[in-house]
């Protein structure tokens, strides 16, 4: 592959994992704003759907993160076999450890987030 084929795909990952944190940012926000509104207090039922939706969301959104992640990284190898790599490709290739942070600590901090909504929500 060309180099600016690379970064096209390397743009489409990258924008990939933008959107995979948006609904499950938009629910823990939403869960967070129905707590102060009472959501808590509501019957079991209730307080059980909500965690489902968060936990489905959270889980889809990681898995989406996670795999965008490791193709933005398949594309960072693939450009450092590239021949004379652009001022652009050199900066997407030092980006891998950001990538790594996308699919370990993006992750990491949705469990601990939904374990706080799990405490507020029961306990």
């Amino acid at each position: 592959m060309t180099e600016n084929e690379l970064i096209a795909l390397w743009t489409r990952a990258r924008w990939h994992i933008i959107v995979s944190q948006l609904a499950p940012t938009f629910l823990l926000a939403v869960t967070v704003w129905m707590l102060v509104e009472g959501l808590a207090e509501t019957a079991l039922p209730v307080r059980l759907a909500a965690t489902g939706i968060l936990l489905a969301s959270g889980v889809l959104g990681a898995a989406a993160q996670f795999a965008a992640a490791q193709e933005g990284l398949a594309v960072i190898e693939e450009l450092k076999t590239v021949p004379g790599v652009s001022a652009i490709g050199r900066r997407i290739i030092a980006s891998a450890r950001g990538v790594d942070i996308v699919r370990f600590v993006g992750p990491a901090i949705f469990v601990a987030t939904f374990a706080a909504l799990l405490w507020a929500l029961y306990l």
